[in-house]
């Protein structure tokens, strides 16, 4: 579905492409808020920063992130950014694969007690 926003309790997530081989979403995440720290088996994921400071943790390693920076998120690889600014973060997610279901998120550690989907 193209064009399907979700709120969620860090922020919204809106679907801007959706084909068989990748999926395009604007991910708003609030200040001082961050979606779950999971993985994927199916999708690989690339972030592009637009708006706003966040904290990226890849596979336990934490750095800054800032508008402009690219991310790599490969197949199984465990992620997470948190907004560590006073604006909104936003950045772009491009998924690769041949699955992009919300049931393949493997939580790990979840703010909002949400476990595995």
């Amino acid at each position: 579905m193209s064009n399907y926003k979700e709120n969620r309790p860090w922020g919204t997530f809106e679907n801007l492409l959706d084909k068989s081989n990748c999926k395009v979403k604007e991910i708003i995440i609030r200040p001082g808020q961050a979606p779950s720290y999971q993985f994927h088996h199916k999708r690989s994921e690339i972030w592009i920063v637009v708006q706003g400071i966040g904290q990226l943790k890849l596979d336990d390693q934490l750095s800054e992130v800032t508008a402009g920076d690219i991310i790599q998120v490969p197949v199984e690889t465990k992620h997470r950014i948190r907004n560590v600014g006073e604006e909104d973060l936003v950045f772009i997610e491009i998924q690769l694969g041949d699955y992009f279901g919300e049931d393949d998120i493997v939580r790990l550690e979840d703010d909002y007690g949400r476990k595995e989907q």
